[in-house]
């Protein structure tokens, strides 16, 4: 009896302890209570106000980057990464284990950055861990689209939907896509954080130079109390960024990029640019900047060259020539000027020809490119003060900033030299294009102005802003709008043809039969280590087509070639003058693309194969397309329109015009259908209609 009156007493005991321990809980949660609502209650309210006052910035949407008609170039879309929670609460690691074998085949059929063997040991590698010690977001893949992301969730293992189960989840995150990958890349630019705010903004090309207006406005955000939950409510909204239609043209993008590649592949060249630009307008409708890849093979869209200064060589002859014809420095063209071996002037080193002869028609010095010659001219009126030179060029507008959008754009440098023996040599030297910085856009600008009838239109590269309020940017223009009379830009042009078809003119090798081109060559050798490297040159073309009426302006550089082709013509020119075909070959110089709609003689222009044609015999001599027509394809006369679907766009047009076909696609990314289909028989000048899709 004694014992269970024990036993009950030591029970009553430790129910007292544990009422005790509530009692005593429940009082101090009462009393912290009491100082939470009353004693304390104006610092916890001022507290929970602090925190709903605090703000937040709400980052706009980034503005889109669009091509002249509308394509999309630059803009912003959502990406996902795939991850694995190997602990979450009832991981199925038995099942994972089962169809583990189909979800890495699978894997890497899908995703193939891994093989089957690749993606089975990176699913299970986690799984060598303890439990407690195995990662809760495994990365499994990142750069997922949306597709991609719904594609997963349907593979063995993770169909069943069930993250707990699974442990499969997706982060989101927006990232800026180009949808057309590299093309014109240095030109739309690219975004990053910056240091300061972590914030996306651009940080190259149109990118960074239109950043502001891109980027939009910021948002505040508050914190707002609900029944449930703390969350952001907006205070002040986001203003989305404006989109930016650029001049680009997607078609002579393409164009350009490819013939620039294709002759820099030829001649092993270190790098290239090319500008392609409206001669009305000043529309810049195509750009590119290629050198050599430094981790591969091939040429990468690289620093954008086009508005980098670099001495111009003898390209810049046009700009001295126009200068003397406009205020009558030069107005006998049949004058004679000696030449010889060379003239010392100014008791300098003596100014030297590449061809000698001993004397050249003043009309003649820029078909012929005679430096002799054009330093007498220009020297013959400012001898006595050679900065009337430069102040003549600045009075062009020559030397005013552009501002054309494209980040790292610089004026060009051309010294106010001073009236000593060393100015009258600097002088000598500038007007033939050394002693100057010169970037290609303002070379380019000149020579549109010439083909303009002297009106000199800014280049630009950006046409219309879309945002809350739309606008249209009208053509401007350099200086006071001219940079010289229609008669001088006559006269000028009938030079520059010469320069192609003349009988000693340096630009003979790009004579052909379908486009007339006008144009100067120009050489220049490299400086390295403070001296010129006469190893290693920097060779020109510019010009403009059709030469009897301008469309299109457009400037080459090459840089040290290396094999087959050293000359300015046969590099430089050479990108332009396939430029100038490929146009006409689609139509795109107020032409009709049936061939045989513009040949009297019913045998049909040739079109010039760029691709498929050994291409040192491709550019061998000069063109003459009686001599290369009828170009025959086994592929098209035995076996029809070849099958270009899965192509990339450029890859197709490559395939089918070099066989003659005249192409025109919609969408972009991969042809998905083609019509006619593969197979049919037809001739040169069939159309050929493309559907793409990505």
């Amino acid at each position: 009896m004694a014992s269970k009156n024990d036993n009950r007493s030591n029970i009553l005991f430790r129910y007292a302890i544990i009422v005790l321990g509530i009692l005593t809980l429940s009082a101090m949660i009462v009393v912290k209570l009491s100082e939470t609502t009353v004693v304390y209650a104006d610092k916890w309210n001022e507290k929970a106000d602090s925190a709903l006052r605090r703000t937040s910035l709400i980052i706009p949407p980034r503005g889109n980057i669009l091509a002249a008609d509308g394509s999309v170039m630059a803009t912003n879309l959502n990406f996902y990464t795939a991850r694995l929670d190997y602990r979450a609460e009832k991981f199925d690691q038995s099942k994972l284990l089962a169809e583990i074998d189909q979800l890495a085949l699978d894997m890497a059929t899908y995703f193939p950055q891994k093989d089957a063997q690749g993606w089975r040991r990176h699913l299970l590698a986690p799984l060598d861990k303890q439990p407690s010690k195995r990662p809760r977001a495994y990365k499994i893949i990142s750069g997922l689209s949306h597709a991609d992301m719904e594609l997963m969730k349907t593979l063995p293992y993770f169909r069943s939907g069930n993250r707990n189960r699974t442990g499969l989840t997706f982060e989101q995150y927006m990232r800026r896509f180009n949808p057309y990958g590299n093309m014109a890349r240095r030109s739309i630019g690219g975004v990053g954080e910056t240091s300061e705010s972590k914030e996306i903004h651009g940080i190259s090309g149109l990118e960074k130079a239109l950043d502001s207006l891109l980027y939009g406005r910021p948002g505040v955000a508050r914190k707002v109390a609900w029944t449930k939950k703390i969350t952001d409510s907006p205070m002040i909204p986001a203003v989305p960024g404006c989109d930016i239609v650029t001049t680009i043209d997607i078609n002579m993008q393409d164009i350009v990029e490819s013939e620039l590649n294709n002759v820099l592949d030829t001649c092993g060249a270190e790098w290239g640019v090319a500008i392609l630009m409206d001669v009305r307008t000043g529309d810049i409708k195509a750009i590119s900047n290629l050198e050599l890849n430094p981790n591969g093979p091939g040429y990468i869209e690289a620093r954008n060259r086009a508005v980098m200064g670099y001495e111009p060589g003898s390209v810049v002859k046009t700009l001295s020539m126009m200068i003397a014809v406009e205020d009558g420095i030069v107005t006998n063209f049949d004058e004679m000027l000696p030449t010889g071996s060379g003239w010392a002037y100014a008791g300098g080193r003596p100014i030297t020809d590449a061809h000698h002869s001993t004397a050249i028609r003043a009309g003649d010095v820029i078909e012929q490119s005679s430096n002799i010659g054009m330093a007498r001219i220009i020297t013959s009126r400012y001898n006595d003060n050679p900065g009337a030179f430069y102040s003549r060029i600045k009075s062009l507008g020559f030397l005013e900033p552009m501002n054309t959008g494209i980040a790292g754009e610089v004026p060009p440098r051309i010294d106010s030299v001073p009236s000593d023996r060393g100015g009258r040599i600097a002088l000598s030297r500038q007007c033939y294009g050394y002693a100057t910085e010169i970037p290609p856009l303002y070379t380019l600008a000149i020579y549109n102005a010439i083909a303009n009838d002297g009106v000199f239109v800014r280049p630009r590269l950006v046409k219309e802003l879309r945002g809350t309020v739309d606008s249209i940017l009208e053509p401007s223009y350099m200086g006071n709008g001219r940079a010289c009379s229609p008669r001088t830009a006559k006269i000028m042009r009938e030079m520059l043809t010469n320069v192609v078809w003349g009988d000693h003119g340096t630009g003979r090798f790009l004579r052909n039969d379908v486009v007339k081109i006008a144009g100067k060559t120009g050489t220049c050798y490299m400086i390295e280590n403070g001296a010129y490297n006469t190893g290693k040159k920097r060779l020109a073309f510019c010009g403009f087509f059709p030469a009897d009426n301008p469309v299109y302006s457009c400037v080459v550089l090459t840089c040290h070639p290396t094999k087959n082709f050293f000359g300015a013509a046969t590099t430089s020119g050479q990108v332009l003058r396939n430029i100038a075909m490929k146009l006409y070959s689609r139509g795109m110089l107020g032409n009709s693309s049936e061939y045989a709609s513009a040949t009297p003689s019913g045998d049909g222009p040739t079109f010039y194969a760029t691709r498929r044609e050994d291409p040192v015999k491709k550019l061998r001599g000069p063109l003459s397309l009686p001599a290369c027509k009828n170009i025959k394809s086994p592929m098209a006369v035995r076996s029809g329109i070849p099958d270009v679907r899965g192509l990339s766009v450029k890859e197709a047009i490559e395939t089918l015009e070099t066989l003659g076909y005249d192409v025109s696609f919609s969408g972009s990314g991969f042809v998905h259908t083609q019509h006619p289909s593969p197979g049919t028989l037809a001739g040169k000048g069939a159309k050929v209609k493309l559907s793409l899709t990505r």
